[in-house]
């Protein structure tokens, strides 16, 4: 994220606090990707209501606490997983060697620790502050938050997590030290979320690599009409 993005009229957007309601999404900024409120707190209650109105928290160590609702909206539909000719070869053999071993929800914390030492080309720093550990570690308490761990000889080397309300699951992050740990982690993730019944998973910004497991942008009204359905979901 941009230290530009913290440049912005604040007046526009909505500053709230413990008491506050975000606003309406349509108040969200056109740029830089749809900032809509500034402040709160990071609270499992706060977490959820965001969520599941489609806004999230992205921010950087020492600057405010801000919350996003881009528009168009990058998802992918679990029936629309594409996977490549390598990696259905990665995961083939990986089966029959036992190169690879994928688990669920055994080691969240270090999960989400990894993803936030991870560097990427496109933004300087890490969003996964301390306080966003803690936050997304109490909404793992809470049942709230899940992940998909990629082990090789007991030894944790690639995941990601998100979190997951009702029928609608929102990916966060993911993080590999061994090629193909983080897609393997999320393919198996997407597989086993579309036999739990889960119809849309929030990719929130468009990345050629989202892209290519077959995510596509949709626009904002129509992510939160989907969302509204999904999220009721058992």
């Amino acid at each position: 994220m941009s230290k530009d993005y913290y440049q912005l009229p604040t007046g526009r957007v909505a500053a709230i606090d413990a008491e506050c309601d975000f606003p309406p999404l349509q108040d969200a900024l056109t740029e830089p990707d749809g900032l809509i409120a500034i402040g709160g707190d990071l609270s499992v209650a706060r977490l959820l209501k965001a969520y599941k109105r489609g806004i999230f928290p992205w921010f950087s160590e020492g600057d405010p606490l801000l919350w996003w609702s881009p528009n168009p909206r990058m998802v992918l539909f679990p029936s629309d997983l594409k996977i490549s000719a390598s990696l259905k070869k990665t995961l083939k053999n990986s089966q029959k060697k036992m190169q690879f071993e994928v688990r669920f929800n055994t080691a969240f914390s270090e999960v989400i620790t990894a993803c936030s030492q991870t560097n990427r080309t496109y933004q300087a720093g890490t969003w996964i502050t301390q306080s966003i550990i803690d936050a997304y570690c109490n909404m793992h308490q809470a049942g709230h938050a899940i992940c998909a761990e990629t082990w090789v000889n007991n030894t944790l080397v690639g995941g990601c997590y998100g979190i997951k309300i009702g029928n609608m699951f929102y990916g966060e992050s993911m993080f590999h030290h061994k090629t193909d740990a983080s897609k393997i982690a999320f393919v198996s993730l997407v597989q086993r979320l579309k036999v739990e019944g889960v119809g849309m998973i929030d990719c929130q910004m468009n990345t050629d690599h989202l892209a290519s497991f077959g995510a596509v942008e949709i626009n904002r009204d129509d992510f939160a009409n989907r969302m509204s359905d999904l999220v009721k979901g058992p």
